[in-house]
Formats: structure tokens, C-alpha cells, sequence
């Protein structure tokens, strides 16, 4: 086959109509897959959007964690949609999309197979993020971990127990989680008197102390009610008294009340519990 061959192909497939006519249907057809792929981009985009606005509503202190969620989403959702668009850009060339399916379906596999930990870590980061599980700040136990959040990743998460040491936990191992953060909290206050006091008389103490108007206990949310009688021990009688806290202030609640009922009794001459020994001489 000549050049002046070649060229007098050339030259007919570039004056056919019948060329220009596919081309020109294919550019139509490739200008229509990337105006659908915009239009599909923003109306996931503003779906997105809005369930974000309405999360945010709902949990205002968790703004930024919201706005990385939404963040993430709109990438994924674009990512998905320009791949699409691509592979059918290509079959509008006529590339046989078979083996690429093929060869990234066999890579996918190799990389799943090579980094699962990795895969489950970051899966689970996902719905922990989106699912709303705990924020930054909230006060958790996972396992034998127990501290507070301090930062929430794809891959780990860190937990800062209240004695110093910081936990860097992969997301994969975070199989249960207990949240003090979320509801109010119950904080139980529990005091021994001897057995030789009145019960009633120490109870009506206890009572007029916990519902005085200048008692002001930080981070309760409610007034403390006196149970009563909680157990007998050996040397002591047992009374309890509970009161609604914020969440996860259960502690500073409970000195308050165990300092405030303490002075009362001594006021009042009411005995505290020691060790008796009761001894017996044989004849």
C-alpha cells in the first residue's frame, strides 16, 4: 500500500458524512453524559446539605464534626458519579469496558485481601462518624478503655483516661461503646451512722439539709432525695441519698453532698460508725 493510497483513504473517511454524523452523535451524546453527571452532583450535593443542616439543628455543639461528614459524603458522591461518567464516555468510543472492569475488580480484590485491618478500620470510623456514636469530648468506655475523646479519625480514635495516659485505638477494635455524655446522670451518695442512732431522727436531718434553698450543688440538675436505709453492715447503718446530675459530674455531686450531710451531723451530735470489739471472759 502507497502514501497516494493511503492519503485517497484518508481523505474519504475525512469528507464522508456518515463519519461526521457518528461524531457528531457521539459529542452530543458526551456533552449529554456530563450535563446529566453535573446536574445529578448538585442535587446529591444539596441532599446532602440539607440532612446536614437538620443534624446540625438537632446537636449545635457538634458543628464541626458535621461539617467533615457532609464533606466527605459530597466526596464520595462525586467520585462515584465522575467514574460512571467516564466509563460511559468510553463506550462511547467503543473501548471494551469487559477487561477494565476485569483488571480493577482484580486489583480491588488483591488490596482487600492485603489490608483488611485497614479497610474494617476505616469502614467503621465511617459509620461511627456518620451514625453520631460519640463526639469529640464526650466522656466513653470501649473495652477495658476509659477516658475522654479527643480526637475521631477514619482509622483510629484517641481516648485520654482522667489519669493522663493516652489510648490510640484503631476503629476496627471498637466493637462496643458506653457514652456518659449523652443523658443526665444519677449520682448516689451513701451514709453510715451507728447502729445506736435514731434512723427516723437522722433521716429527717438528712431530709431538711438536702432541701435547703441555699444548698447549691454544681452540675445538679435536680433536688436530692433521701432513699433511706440502703444496708446493715457489721458496724454501721447505711442510708442513701440520690440526686440528678449533668452527665459524667457524679463525682463533684457527690463530695458536695457527702461534705454538706457530714457537718450536719456533727451539728446535730449524730455518730458516726468505728469498729466495736465485744469481748467474752471465760469463767
Amino acid at each position: 500500500m502507497d502514501l497516494h493510497t493511503v492519503w485517497n483513504d484518508f481523505s474519504d473517511w475525512i469528507t464522508s458524512g456518515v463519519m461526521w454524523k457518528t461524531v457528531g452523535i457521539a459529542a452530543v451524546r458526551i456533552i449529554a453524559i456530563l450535563l446529566i453527571g453535573r446536574i445529578v452532583e448538585f442535587v446529591i450535593h444539596k441532599s446532602i446539605d440539607r440532612m446536614m443542616i437538620d443534624r446540625e439543628m438537632k446537636r449545635a455543639n457538634h458543628t464541626r464534626r458535621v461539617l467533615t461528614v457532609g464533606k466527605l459524603l459530597k466526596n464520595v458522591a462525586t467520585y462515584l458519579i465522575y467514574f460512571v461518567g467516564a466509563l460511559l464516555i468510553l463506550a462511547e468510543f467503543n473501548v471494551n469496558l469487559a477487561p477494565l472492569l476485569a483488571g480493577a475488580g482484580v486489583v480491588s480484590l488483591a488490596i482487600g485481601f492485603g489490608a483488611q485491618s485497614l479497610v474494617k478500620d476505616v469502614i467503621t470510623g465511617f459509620f461511627i462518624i456518620l451514625e453520631d456514636q460519640f463526639a469529640v469530648g464526650d466522656v466513653i468506655q470501649t473495652g477495658s478503655f476509659k477516658g475522654t475523646v479527643e480526637m475521631i479519625g477514619l482509622r483510629t480514635t484517641r481516648i485520654k483516661s482522667w489519669t493522663g495516659e493516652l489510648h490510640i485505638i484503631p476503629n476496627g477494635m471498637i466493637n462496643e461503646v458506653t457514652n456518659f455524655s449523652v443523658n443526665n446522670a444519677v449520682a448516689f451518695v451513701d451514709v453510715a451512722i451507728a447502729y445506736e442512732e435514731d434512723i427516723d431522727r437522722a433521716i429527717t436531718i438528712m431530709k431538711e439539709v438536702v432541701s435547703q434553698e441555699s444548698l447549691q450543688l454544681e452540675y445538679a440538675v435536680g433536688v436530692p432525695q433521701v432513699l433511706g436505709v440502703q444496708t446493715l453492715g457489721p458496724s454501721q447503718v447505711t442510708l442513701r441519698v440520690t440526686v440528678e446530675c449533668m452527665p459524667n459530674m457524679q463525682a463533684p455531686v457527690s463530695r458536695a453532698l457527702n461534705t454538706v450531710i457530714k457537718k450536719a451531723f456533727e451539728e446535730h451530735k449524730i455518730e458516726l460508725p468505728y469498729p466495736k470489739l465485744v469481748a467474752y471472759q471465760r469463767p
